[in-house]
């Protein structure tokens, strides 16, 4: 429990002083390609209940999708699958690319529905939480993230692929 309670620490000064995610976000891109990429998965539950996690470097938006940035040489689809076992140890089948966007002038982030094959585990030190929700009572996303849900329900079958 120490350990959550640093991490709840944390998560607390950047959202009182964000510009230090802003800082490390720039000092990061300058040392990355010139584009970088990150990925996010849509996973529902059988309830159809979205998958929600509160991470601890997001300081406007701390409730968004679970995901993570793309490894250079690494296949976007293998993204979400690592990074949805790293922060959740959750095993997924990842499923069709919801959503595709650049943004911040040179970053691009991929939506992928994803599909349970397991249980939640032990969060990473990424994410304080996480919790299903209905996607009719979403907390304030980021807009990617929202439209990335939006378009997932209007594609979502119930037969995995």
């Amino acid at each position: 429990m120490a350990g959550t309670q640093f991490w709840r620490h944390v998560a607390g000064v950047i959202r009182r002083a964000p510009w230090l995610a802003y800082s490390a976000r720039i000092m990061w891109r300058i040392r990355q390609p010139r584009f970088t990429a990150g990925v996010v998965g849509v996973v529902f539950n059988e309830a159809g209940q979205v998958l929600l996690v509160e991470h601890v470097f997001h300081p406007h938006h701390p409730w968004g999708l679970p995901g993570g940035w793309v490894d250079r040489n690494e296949d976007p689809a293998e993204t979400v699958r690592r990074e949805l076992r790293e922060e959740l140890e959750l095993d997924i089948q990842v499923g069709p690319v919801l959503l595709a966007k650049v943004d911040f002038g040179n970053h691009l982030d991929m939506a992928y529905l994803c599909y349970l094959n397991g249980d939640i585990g032990k969060l990473s030190a990424e994410l304080l939480d996480y919790r299903w929700t209905d996607p009719t009572a979403l907390p304030r996303l980021h807009s990617f993230h929202y439209h990335a849900i939006q378009q997932a329900l209007s594609i979502r079958s119930p037969v995995k692929l």
